[in-house]
């Protein structure tokens, strides 16, 4: 072997932190991502080159294999690339990160789209992180050239000379350092070709099988993948997952370079909605499964894949953040997801009701954090409503023709249409409910009148209403528990039942009875007779919470990472005067009723019941603590038993 040249590696001032920057890998591992992507650049450029007329070789049958000597220790990355002469590896290795990406580029632009991964300098240093040795053969593609052999371990020092090489391309061979020995496994080798390098578009070969998938869904165009290949490429990124709602295929190559399929997951509760699930590629080569610095951070939760060559790598997260091509990145996936919402409300409304639970929290969140978004999406917003639906048929247009959608028995609206509906009644005013079950009572007693009422009961609508209100600032967001709307008072029984000799109605006599017993300052009792289908269909008591201080409550317990919002201490007890059970007690507080075998202990029952209707309305509202429960179950018993002994008498 003839002795070309001994020399020392020439580092560039201007380039050393590059170099440092390789010390800040956080694996190892990230040297195989590395050395393949240069084999692949190195195919590229050959393909260019002969697209150029420069090469007249074979091109079409490129291929990347990767050998493994376990008893030798080494581990070898082998290409049909372009080779390199003797001064290109002098230019391009000994002088680190020495990038010849954009040189070779602007050499052949318009010879072809194919993409350049680059910074080939910097790449090939990772391999001193495992390697005590690293030896390149190589041959250039130019006639007449002579093949290199070159040696380094892993000092300053290296070797050139003549190489043995017969066919164009390149071999990289690592001696491995003895603690990096679990590369020469070739289940550990799959694995790592699997993570970064696997729709790389050559085949990379292992023992003579390939071991890639080569082919990259993202980079094909979205009209020639079908419904199930779309699934099939979900469930390889994330199996033993349930499927995805929909998906967004993204696909620009100006003013920057996006290709990538985002796909909206079904939210599991333990899914973070804080991190990021989307794998970044550069050029189809994996970097990241983190894009919180790329995507807005609304859509945190999707998942899939975005591939760009236009977002700066080597760079703090913070200047990421700041970078404008990043933002204008991150505005254009807004604007797609946005689009793909609003193509799919108009041509498949019953998949969009029915996906609604999941993407309704991706659209409110991306409302509240993007003014963009938000007008994209403002009228594709949807909300489960108690509206009347009609019989099927005729009654489903004319509901529809409202601005209304049923799905599975169950009706949504547009907060636009439930304005326009409800403006005779209850024009610029929104009844809310936040808990089907515990705020039952209120939205039947609504509902009973033929008001309407909105469900805002996902996590993120406690943060939303307030939002509408700036929003929509003539309209008035009321939640159901809030106040009574005039409707459901029934006016002609409100001053009935004068008491001539107390000059009191019913209603007052009432008031002054639990503001008695209950011995509350801070409640506000309020007596109306509620209108029912019967006397029995209105509860007897509610709690009525004022809106604003409720809000704030719930507010502070948020500041105070609370896991539950207490009862307010202010809060109103409404009782229905109209409830037989009310009236009922009444006369038992007066002592009207007497029991044979002498006078019975009413007015004792009646103290009981008023604390007793109390408890069942702040039951509607959780409003018990533990002590609060324990004397509801006493005061239960003593009722029950009471009623119990005066039935047999």
């Amino acid at each position: 072997m003839t002795m070309l040249e001994q020399g020392t590696i020439s580092i560039h001032t201007e380039n050393i932190f590059p170099i440092i920057k390789k010390w800040l890998y956080s694996d190892h591992e990230i040297f195989i991502r590395e050395l393949v992507s240069n084999a692949v650049d190195a195919i590229q450029k050959l393909r260019m080159v002969a697209r150029s007329g420069d090469y007249a070789g074979d091109v079409d049958q490129p291929e990347i294999t990767i050998s493994l000597d376990k008893e030798n220790k080494k581990l070898a990355i082998s290409d049909t690339g372009i080779g390199m002469t003797a001064e290109e590896v002098k230019k391009y290795i000994t002088q680190v990160a020495f990038s010849s990406a954009e040189e070779f580029v602007q050499k052949y632009k318009g010879e072809g789209d194919q993409d350049i991964i680059g910074h080939f300098g910097l790449g090939f240093y990772s391999s001193f992180m495992v390697a005590q040795r690293v030896e390149i053969d190589t041959l250039s593609y130019q006639a007449g050239a002579t093949p290199v052999h070159w040696n380094c371990d892993g000092s300053t020092e290296f070797t050139m000379s003549d190489g043995d090489r017969s066919t164009v391309g390149t071999t990289v061979t690592l001696t491995l350092q003895a603690e990096e020995e679990s590369y020469l496994e070739p289940e550990r080798i799959k694995q790592l070709i699997r993570t970064y390098c696997d729709f790389l578009p050559v085949p990379i070969k292992l023992d003579g099988e390939q071991i890639n998938k080569q082919i990259a869904p993202w980079k094909t165009s979205p009209s020639s993948l079908s419904k199930e290949e779309y699934l099939e490429f979900y469930r390889y990124l994330y199996p033993f997952q349930d499927e995805p709602l929909l998906w967004v295929h993204l696909n620009t190559d100006y003013p920057f370079v996006v290709n990538g399929i985002l796909y909206f997951p079904k939210l599991r509760p333990d899914i973070d909605v804080s991190k990021s699930q989307i794998k970044l590629f550069c050029n189809q080569v994996f970097v990241s499964d983190n894009c919180e610095e790329v995507i807005p951070r609304f859509l945190l939760p999707l998942r899939g894949v975005i591939d760009s060559s236009d977002i700066p790598l080597n760079v703090s997260r913070s200047f990421l953040q700041n970078d404008r091509t990043v933002r204008k990145i991150a505005d254009y996936i807004a604007k797609k997801v946005g689009d793909r919402l609003k193509e799919l409300y108009r041509e498949d409304p019953a998949a969009y009701v029915n996906s609604w639970k999941d993407l309704g929290t991706f659209v409110k969140f991306g409302s509240l954090n993007d003014e963009k978004f938000k007008k994209q999406v403002e009228d594709i917003v949807i909300y489960r409503t108690t509206a009347q639906l009609e019989a099927p048929g005729e009654g489903d247009d004319a509901w529809q023709s409202a601005g209304g959608m049923t799905i599975d028995g169950q009706a949504y609206t547009t907060l636009k249409d439930y304005l326009e509906r409800n403006k005779d009644s209850h024009a610029n005013r929104v009844y809310y409910c936040t808990d089907e079950v515990n705020q039952a009572t209120y939205v039947q007693l609504l509902k009973g009148q033929g008001i309407e009422v909105l469900f805002m009961d996902s996590f993120i609508d406690t943060h939303f209403v307030p939002w509408l209100e700036q929003t929509y600032s003539e309209v008035k967001f009321l939640r159901v528990d809030a106040e009574l709307d005039e409707t459901l008072i029934d006016k002609d029984k409100s001053a009935e039942i004068v008491d001539p000799g107390s000059n009191q109605t019913r209603s007052e006599q009432i008031k002054a009875l639990f503001e008695k017993v209950l011995k509350k300052p801070n409640l506000t009792i309020r007596t109306e007779p509620l209108k029912g289908d019967t006397p029995e269909a209105a509860p007897p008591a509610m709690i009525l919470l004022p809106e604003s201080s409720r809000r704030m409550q719930e507010m502070m317990a948020m500041m105070q990472q609370q896991l539950s919002v207490q009862l307010p201490e202010d809060h109103t007890l409404l009782v229905n005067t109209a409830h037989p059970l009310v009236q009922n007690l009444l006369s038992l507080s007066q002592g009207s009723i007497v029991q044979t075998g002498g006078p019975s202990p009413a007015a004792d029952l009646a103290d009981r019941l008023c604390h007793y209707i109390y408890d069942l309305a702040l039951m509607s509202q959780r409003g018990f603590d533990a002590n609060g429960m324990q004397e509801f179950s006493e005061r239960a018993s003593q009722v029950l038993t009471q009623l119990t002994t005066m039935a047999m008498r």
